[in-house]
C-alpha cells in the first residue's frame, strides 16, 4: 500500500510494473527508474507518476 508521502515500496513498484524486485534495483543503480531513499536504512520508494510514465512508454513501444 502506499505509505503517506505517495510513494510506492519497491514491492508495490514491481507488482505494477510486472518485473523482479532485483530489476527495481539494477534500474535505480543505472539511472533507469530512479528511487527515493528513505529512513535510516535508505530503503527504496519509487513515485507512482514515475511508474505510471514507465508502464506508458513500455506500451507506447509495442503499438503498430
Amino acid at each position: 500500500m502506499k505509505d503517506s508521502k505517495g510513494l510506492l515500496k519497491i514491492r508495490e513498484a514491481a507488482l505494477l510494473l510486472r518485473v523482479n524486485p532485483e530489476t527495481l534495483r539494477r534500474w535505480d543503480r543505472d539511472g533507469i527508474l530512479v528511487a527515493v531513499k528513505v529512513g535510516k536504512r535508505g530503503d527504496r520508494r519509487y513515485k507512482r507518476s514515475d511508474i505510471l510514465k514507465k508502464i506508458k512508454a513500455h506500451k507506447v513501444g509495442y503499438e503498430k
